[in-house]
């Protein structure tokens, strides 16, 4: 049965009903229930050709294809073209659109050049995020661009004023914002549910060991020279390129930017630091691997950040995956499959009237493509994205260090510190530059 052919009440219900078995109190449920339905059921206006929102995808691999279909299924939006230096994902990507006149591009500068965009998709890996992010706030054009935001702390400060200079709509793809269940988590410990939070734990995970690997010649679809970028020129090894480029310090941080850059994400909202950061960073684990052809982060590791009101965040590489909020009356724990509490009340009890209540969005891509027609901000700005990987990054460079590091989070950077400061950005392989 449509839901169209649901009334009210039963759309209510059966929406309420299944946001309870996925474990939100009955409350809540509701509340989300009726959220999406009044979006659901707002007159939409006719979306004529010059409304029509027009895209393309850069990075087509599994992640950016994922994200370049969620918006492509969107009443309003057309994709013209895909963007990938290797021809096997493009060429996947244009099979995803359905065919036609889909335009491949290797280089996104030529994308830029010969298509008239509103917005782009960017899910390349982590070190292609921000020069192809520069590159479409100069064109004019909106950006949704995958977590972690950037791969070195200074590329983000870049971003940051580039859009806002020429008022960019910036979506960052940290997508447990428009989830149901972590918003409730972080109004919760917003509204003092657990008391004075004390600590935040975001367990992440271990990073993975492997290597040393074997050279390989590069597969005839990919420009392994222009994968690279920015990064040292070295020999092709299959293990550094597509999914597995998360576990080397040239393309990415490990699971500290991999999930660390999520739920770095909620502990900052929930904690109201999302404009700011921590005060002071230390941090501790296994040592940094040297093989040569190998992963190259270290396997566990527990870094601490400590906020100027005394709350301490510690990312670490232990325990169930999920964000802990520990204060002095209770506990909440979450993650994508539940929440859970010291005392089931203080989930179950709703909030007042009074409360503070946060953004909503129960859809990560319809928040940045409803923001792209009304020029609002979407709910993970680039600011916000910013400033939840510069977390990642204040991490790795103590576990780098290995020693107690002091920040200032409004001048971001580090106090009286000039080896930590050179860790802020690294030098780019020419012909790319940061300069905007």
């Amino acid at each position: 049965m449509s839901y169209a052919n649901w009334s009210r009440r039963g759309f209510l219900r059966a929406s309420t009903s299944a946001l309870v078995a996925a474990g939100l109190p009955l409350w809540y449920a509701r509340e989300v229930a009726a959220a999406r339905e009044e979006a659901s059921s707002k007159p939409k206006r006719k979306i004529g050709p010059n409304d029509t929102i027009v895209m393309a995808a850069i990075g087509c691999g599994g992640q950016g294809r994922g994200i370049m279909r969620s918006a492509a299924g969107r009443e309003g939006v057309k994709f013209v073209a895909v963007c990938d230096v290797d021809s096997r994902h493009a060429e996947q990507a244009v099979e995803d659109l359905g065919g036609g006149e889909i335009k491949i591009y290797k280089d996104y500068r030529e994308l830029f050049a010969n298509e008239e965009l509103d917005a782009v998709t960017i899910g390349t890996p982590d070190h292609w995020h921000t020069l192809p992010a520069l590159a479409a706030i100069r064109a004019g054009v909106d950006v949704y661009c995958e977590k972690p935001l950037t791969l070195f702390l200074d590329e983000g400060k870049v971003l940051v004023k580039a859009a806002r200079e020429h008022d960019t709509v910036f979506q960052v793809g940290s997508q447990q914002r428009s989830d149901a269940r972590y918003r409730l988590a972080c109004e919760l410990v917003r509204n003092g549910r657990i008391g004075t939070v004390k600590e935040v734990e975001a367990r992440i995970g271990r990073n993975p060991v492997g290597g040393p690997f074997k050279e390989a010649r590069v597969p005839d679809e990919l420009d392994w020279d222009f994968w690279l970028g920015q990064t040292p020129e070295v020999a092709y090894v299959p293990e550094r390129c597509h999914y597995e480029y998360r576990w080397w310090q040239a393309y990415s941080g490990g699971k500290m930017t991999d999930w660390g850059a999520h739920h770095n994400d909620i502990a900052q909202w929930a904690l109201g630091y999302d404009g700011s950061g921590p005060v002071k960073v230390d941090a501790d684990g296994s040592p940094w691997p040297v093989l040569p052809h190998s992963y190259d982060m270290p396997e566990r590791f527990v870094c601490t950040a400590t906020y100027d009101n005394g709350t301490v965040l510690k990312t670490m590489s232990d325990g169930e995956n999920g964000n802990l909020f520990t204060g002095e009356d209770g506990w909440i724990f979450v993650n994508r499959g539940k929440i859970e509490a010291s005392d089931q009340a203080l989930i179950d009890e709703p909030l007042g009237d009074d409360a503070v209540r946060l953004y909503v969005s129960n859809d990560h891509m319809g928040n940045f493509l409803d923001c792209v027609r009304s020029r609002e901000t979407p709910i993970c700005d680039v600011e916000i994205g910013h400033r939840s990987v510069s977390v990642c990054h204040l991490d790795n460079i103590a576990l780098n260090l290995r020693r107690e590091l002091t920040w200032d989070p409004e001048q971001e950077r580090f106090k009286d510190d000039d080896e930590a400061n050179a860790l802020l950005r690294r030098e780019m392989r020419s012909p790319w530059t940061l300069d905007f």
